[in-house]
């Protein structure tokens, strides 16, 4: 999946890609493809967890917009163990790579 798939890249002139030194991704090392395996597979619901990581992000969350990004993202993914909410990993990783380029770039309010 292509940021031009979900529309999260619309207007993005930047060009970056996983192998551009700019992507804050491929800066921080992180490889952003899913294994083929793991692209289709379905997570179950599990309160338990779904818990735990809304904890989490209540207890890293504080004043800091590092602590809140993190915070969201983390309750995010608790998302992923909510039989109610309807997302994938392709697109809260999607989500996130959209955040992190824009905080790169100086933030919405350039």
């Amino acid at each position: 999946m292509t940021d031009a798939d979900d529309g999260a890249g619309a207007g993005d002139e930047t060009g970056a890609t996983g192998d551009d030194p700019e992507d804050p991704l491929a800066a921080a090392g992180v490889d952003p493809v899913v294994p083929d395996e793991a692209s289709g597979a379905e997570i179950p619901a599990d309160a338990e967890v779904r818990e735990f990581l809304r904890e989490v992000a209540a207890d890293v969350r504080s004043e800091s917009s590092e602590s809140k990004q993190l915070s969201a993202i983390l309750y995010r993914v608790s998302d992923l163990y909510d039989e109610e909410e309807e997302t994938s990993p392709e697109e809260i990783y999607l989500n996130v790579r959209h955040i992190m380029r824009i905080k790169a770039e100086g933030g919405l309010r350039r």
